[in-house]
């Protein structure tokens, strides 16, 4: 009984070394142990918190911009064009986390699962702020390609979900989510 016990003690102490990270994507798997089932947290610094807001806000701002001027070209309505956006920085946001994920060896649905739980809060928070201000920006959402004012107004929306995002992602973070679930990837 006790050769047991110590065999499930190593191999719960091997699942922290640097071999196979494929189940710690769900931290519920983890128990006993001291441990009460999750993993500890990190230190959440804000230099950390604004790392992944940077990451975060790389690939919403590919989508955003992709997805803003896609529906600005097309001659779409301002609902459709920022559906679109939105739609976008979810995709190159998740894209972004995932590509680094898999780099790590983890297999594509544990890498994705990584990703949803990495970046879901964040991206949406930065969608959020970042879509709000264009939407109460005056003519924002009327403004063409060839005009400062949507260069602008994106600029500057960008950079307030940045700035609104960040306490989020450091609150995420000192507790063991968001882009702390992908710190572990990162050996």
């Amino acid at each position: 009984m006790q050769h047991e016990a110590h065999a499930e003690h190593t191999h719960h102490h091997a699942d922290h070394g640097h071999g196979d990270h494929s189940d710690h994507a769900d931290h519920e798997s983890h128990s006993g142990h001291g441990h009460g089932g999750r993993h500890h947290a990190p230190a959440a610094s804000w230099a950390m918190a604004a790392q992944a807001t940077l990451h975060c806000l790389t690939g919403c701002a590919i989508g955003e911009v992709l997805g803003m001027v896609i529906g600005t070209w097309l001659g779409w309505g301002n609902v459709a064009t920022m559906v679109a956006a939105i739609a976008l920085a979810f995709v190159f946001g998740y894209s972004l986390t995932l590509r680094g994920v898999l780099k790590a060896g983890v297999d594509f649905r544990t890498a994705f699962r990584v990703a949803l739980a990495a970046d879901t809060l964040s991206i949406a928070v930065m969608e959020l702020i970042d879509n709000g201000v264009i939407a109460l920006w005056p003519a924002a959402m009327d403004a063409q390609l060839g005009d400062l004012l949507f260069w602008g107004a994106l600029a500057i929306s960008l950079a307030l979900a940045f700035v609104a995002t960040t306490p989020v992602n450091k609150w995420m973070i000192g507790r063991g989510k968001g882009h702390a679930v992908v710190h572990q990837y990162h050996h």
